[in-house]
């Protein structure tokens, strides 16, 4: 296949071997929609910001005509000539030619220098186990309807008991503050803020004793007797109560020195939860004046609303703090979804470097056979190059910056999305591709100065060489029981290896065939055969007999699993619980609670179930039996 200056490839290979061509049509309207520099006839290499990206140590050549200014991150000033010093530290530099200040009439733009590090942060001694959560399912006695960061600590501790290494979580990514609560964490506002439905509330500054803020804690308590969570009524409660608590707060020295640490990112975001406050609803449904985050519109809406801006920061200060506590028990490998809700505060914020009306989804294969149609609007890739990546590293290094680690959902978005114009379906999309390697240059950048992991999320359709590009920039793959069917022995060592994900069967959903109802019952077709073989693979794993009890099934499985020599294996809570409702399910919008069942159990008693302890203790034993320390020292 090939591309474009656009990067529109000319056709795609689906999973069943077959070739899809891109039309003309289709390949002429994606490029009008990314448009180019100044109305060129392509984007071209040469941008008004032009970008470099250069190996740590590497001597390489200046390649201006003669000698230039280079400014390091930290605002170091460095003459250089001929090539650029090898003890360049990774980060992102300023260079230009020599006395030709930036912005200077006539002078040559300033190139934006990218020192990587070429590999992603890599634990040399890796090799544990993780517990993966929706932590909105894990509601304990004391949660206001919804799991919360305080239970996250509960969780967190108990694993750290057990020998895991992480915690595995949902992404917290901040929904849209309006009084409907968008359900998918998949769909965010915003993937650099957090969502204040996790607040714990109790903990917070002068809630002990306030008798409102009692009597608030009492009602959202309540909505834990429901099995399915209520998003809107968990947030009238925690909003009715941080108002009552921002009474008191507003003084709080600890605002105004974070505000300034944030910087103008959270305050673009405040000012968008501020107006969508207003307006009840997101920004393309707004007033024109208030649709760009530079209007004079919004800068007068900012001075005349202090109060209210101020507020939105501080409920990212309250999660900030939450968020550290929680990961001060045990690392957390958090979830970055691939996009964003085009109505949100990221999409009003870079609405300049987004494809306007288009959405990215995939194409149709064997597990989704209609396709899929994400609604979630793409960065143009020569305008993300233009912006100097600043984006992403920044969106990385936020979701990095506590260790731990990062998991990317969809991975391959790296490397092309699929792409679907305003009047198309999902079977009538193209590929567009992104600069890869540099996007893994500055993935590399951040996870090396956080000190962590990324996992990428590579299932589905991967085309040839994604995986080996992955594994040479430090990325662990992403390996299912469901999806690969080699022995877990035989599983990569540079992966994190798993039953299943929040969109597949639960074990105990495909041995008891109640997943397979549930497809039923939400009205997708169900391919008997595939389930089938899902069940063979569950008996083999788990070396069980056709009316083996549940309970043994999910240890055996999890026991086998435990062999991989991957660096990391995980079981989710709802495996470990026998839960037979995966979270989501994958095409269905009303017809099923996705992303809305909570546990069975309440989270206290979740974590002295016997199964659950089985499960861990199991994934402790193997892990211990098949490090490679304890077999050096055997």
């Amino acid at each position: 296949m090939a591309s474009d200056a656009w990067g529109v490839d000319d056709g795609y290979w689906d999973a069943l071997g077959g070739w899809h061509e891109t039309s003309a049509e289709t390949a002429a309207a994606l490029r009008e929609v990314m448009g180019s520099p100044d109305g060129a006839a392509d984007p071209g290499p040469s941008l008004q910001h032009p970008l470099r990206i250069v190996q740590v140590g590497e001597a390489a050549p200046l390649e201006l005509d003669g000698p230039g200014d280079l400014t390091l991150e930290d605002g170091t000033e460095l003459r250089v000539e001929g090539s650029l010093p090898p003890d360049l530290p990774i980060g992102y530099h300023t260079l230009r030619p020599l006395g030709s200040g930036e912005g200077d009439d006539g002078g040559a733009p300033s190139t934006r220098l990218i020192v990587t590090p070429g590999r992603c942060h890599l634990p040399p001694d890796l090799h544990s186990w993780v517990l993966t959560v929706q932590l909105h399912s894990c509601r304990s006695d004391r949660s206001w309807g919804i799991g919360d960061l305080a239970d996250l600590r509960r969780i967190g501790t108990w694993a750290t008991v057990r020998g895991a290494g992480l915690v595995a979580l949902n992404p917290l990514h901040a929904p849209l503050p309006t009084k409907h609560v968008q359900p998918s964490p998949y769909f965010p506002s915003s993937r650099r803020w957090l969502n204040p439905l996790y607040l714990h509330v109790d903990e917070l500054p002068g809630a002990a004793g306030d008798p409102l803020i009692t009597r608030l804690a009492a009602d959202a308590r309540a909505l834990s007797s429901q099995r399915l969570i209520d998003r809107d009524a968990v947030w009238a409660a925690k909003r009715a109560a941080l108002e009552r608590l921002w009474s008191i707060a507003r003084q709080d020295a600890r605002l105004v020195e974070w505000r300034a640490e944030q910087g103008e990112s959270l305050e673009t975001y405040a000012r968008f939860c501020a107006l969508a406050e207003q307006h009840d609803t997101g920004w393309t449904e707004w007033p024109d004046e208030h649709r760009h985050p530079s209007s004079p519109a919004v800068a007068a809406f900012a001075d005349a609303n202090p109060e209210r801006i101020a507020f939105w920061a501080w409920v990212q200060l309250l999660l900030d703090e939450q968020l550290d506590a929680a990961n001060a028990t045990i690392p957390l490998l958090q979830d970055l979804a691939i996009g964003v809700d085009p109505d949100g505060a990221e999409a009003w914020t870079y609405q300049d470097l987004l494809a306007p009306g288009v959405r990215v989804g995939a194409p149709p294969d064997r597990f989704n056979t209609g396709g899929q149609d994400w609604g979630l609007p793409p960065f143009v890739p020569w305008k993300l190059r233009d912006a100097g990546y600043r984006p992403l590293a920044e969106l990385w290094r936020s979701s990095l910056r506590a260790g731990g680690g990062l998991r990317i959902d969809h991975v391959m978005g790296l490397f092309r999305l699929y792409w679907l114009l305003p009047d198309q379906g999902p079977a009538d999309g193209a590929y567009v591709r992104y600069p890869a390697d540099e996007l893994l240059a500055v993935l590399a950048v951040e996870s090396t100065r956080a000190g962590a992991l990324v996992v990428g999320e590579d299932l589905g359709t991967v085309e040839d060489g994604v995986r080996e590009r992955l594994a040479a920039a430090g990325v662990l793959s992403t390996r299912l029981v469901w999806f690969d069917w080699e022995p877990p022995e035989q599983f990569p060592v540079q992966a994190l290896a798993a039953v299943t994900t929040h969109d597949l069967p639960t074990i105990a959903g495909v041995w008891t065939h109640d997943d397979v109802a549930d497809q039923r019952g939400a009205g997708l077709p169900v391919d008997e055969d595939a389930a089938g073989q899902m069940r063979a693979r569950v008996a083999d794993l788990a070396g069980a007999g056709d009316d083996a009890p549940v309970d043994d099934v999910v240890v055996g499985v999890h026991r086998r699993l435990a062999n991989a020599p991957s660096m990391l294996v995980a079981a989710t809570f709802e495996d470990a619980l026998a839960v037979t409702r995966r979270p989501n399910m994958p095409g269905t919008v009303s017809e099923r609670p996705n992303w809305s069942l909570a546990l069975p159990l309440s989270l206290d008693d979740a974590l002295g179930d016997p199964l659950v302890n089985a499960v861990a203790a199991s994934l402790r034993e193997g892990r211990r039996r098949t490090s490679p320390a304890t077999e050096e020292g055997s």
